[in-house]
């Protein structure tokens, strides 16, 4: 064989699982995006999955190659089979805030209900779809399959018409392939919406100016969407108040200060539907502290306090990469982080199987665990094994002394965190 038909064969078989990529979606998949709204309820004994809605809308944003696979394993996951086959074609993991929910206390009395919302790709034909949530123990704790029949006429189309007027911030360099961010308004008014865009410019160019995201800023595509509230602000139910805002956003979830969610996701998907998104950033117009991230759901971020632009980004890196907290609490721990079990979170680890994180990111002189350094320079590039992570000071460990995902004052993502990011951007960008 000649060296030049063997390179051809070798270039062949190379680029051969890359069109089976590329046909697997147009095999499988319409054009458009299911929609599937779902109630998650019960209390820590038992979990129930239920169907609430579905929809369909325009034009598919998400990934278009590794279907069936997914980059971080989540808290949960929703698969999609063929009917016909039982092959998974197409896979996607999420944290809800209703397992967060079950590690606190008031779960052991009571029983509550949350709303979530999955898309997916549109199937041709009927496909089972199948629900499954973990414990903190990585163990299936409630599952549910149910099937979609694509000509079945309850099937909503949403998106259509009425679409929530939105701008364009910023153009990726292939729309086909790339990272879909919408921002969307919370709890500002018609008037105020000249405020919104320009805190949205703000949020964007406060997340580009931290590396990976800055190198790799054409992978991305970003909207904002002008979503208008009644009230202007949002409720904060310790000191009374409580707005009438389109996504009734509030402080004090579960109890905590600074803890900013929304329950109503089906209302922050309907601002959304007909626009290009995937990732969702909620910029909620108030001066008070505070945020929230939940993987492959949504983020929310205060825009008129003076840490804004940190927080959208740490929170960023909840809502999209599944990073974990490494940050601890000195005098409550929230057994979040099981000490016998390695973390799926990239920048987490329990040293339980310390080799799937990044070992490999470790000089061979550097102990384990690994001293605070009181050299400055240092802080932000060497790579160890700090203790403290998690929300637990013992037994759970991050890769760097010091990270945006530790605390607000540093200004960069540590070299553990930069690669966890790196990976997943190119996981949806690099076929």
């Amino acid at each position: 064989m000649t060296t030049t038909l063997r390179r051809f064969i070798l270039g062949m078989m190379c680029l051969m699982p890359l069109i089976c990529q590329a046909q697997d979606f147009r095999q499988y998949f319409t054009e458009a995006t299911l929609r599937i709204d779902y109630v998650f309820s019960g209390n820590v004994d038992h979990q129930e999955i239920s169907v609430d809605e579905l929809h369909i809308m325009p034009r598919w944003w998400g990934k278009r190659q590794r279907l069936s696979e997914v980059p971080v394993r989540g808290n949960g996951q929703v698969i999609m089979r063929s009917h016909r086959t039982g092959e998974v074609i197409y896979r996607n993991s999420f944290s809800t805030l209703f397992q967060e929910w079950l590690s606190y206390d008031e779960a052991k009395t009571t029983c509550r209900s949350f709303q979530n919302v999955f898309l997916t790709p549109m199937p041709k034909d009927t496909a089972d779809i199948t629900i499954e949530l973990y414990d903190n123990r990585l163990q299936t704790m409630a599952t549910l399959t149910h099937m979609v029949v694509p000509t079945d006429i309850l099937i909503r189309h949403t998106g259509y018409d009425h679409v929530m007027p939105y701008e364009t911030l910023q153009q990726a360099a292939d729309t086909t392939r790339c990272i879909h961010i919408a921002y969307v308004a919370e709890g500002y008014q018609e008037q105020e919406m000249g405020t919104f865009l320009h805190d949205a410019h703000e949020a964007m160019e406060a997340l580009f100016a931290h590396e990976p995201f800055k190198s790799l800023r054409d992978r991305f595509h970003i909207i904002a969407v002008k979503s208008p509230s009644a009230d202007s602000g949002t409720s904060i139910p310790r000191l009374g108040i409580w707005r009438h805002t389109i996504l009734q956003s509030h402080f004090d979830t579960f109890y905590s200060d600074r803890y900013l969610t929304t329950l109503n996701l089906k209302d922050l998907h309907n601002c959304l539907a007909g626009t290009p998104y995937e990732h969702i950033i909620v910029l909620v117009n108030s001066e008070q502290y505070g945020g929230g991230g939940i993987l492959n759901s949504y983020n929310l971020s205060t825009t008129h306090h003076r840490l804004f632009k940190p927080v959208v980004v740490h929170e960023f890196g909840h809502s999209f990469a599944g990073l974990g907290d490494e940050y601890a609490y000195e005098h409550e721990q929230i057994p979040m982080y099981p000490h016998d079990v390695e973390p799926w979170e990239q920048n987490l680890t329990t040293l339980v199987d310390f080799a799937s994180k990044w070992q490999d990111m470790v000089d061979k002189k550097t102990p384990i665990p690994t001293p605070v350094s009181s050299n400055q320079k240092t802080i932000e590039k060497r790579v160890g094994v700090f203790e403290g992570a998690g929300y637990s000071p013992k037994g759970v460990y991050r890769g760097c002394q010091d990270c945006r995902m530790r605390t607000n004052e540093n200004p960069v993502f540590c070299p553990v965190c930069d690669r966890a990011l790196r990976r997943l951007i190119d996981f949806y960008t690099v076929e």
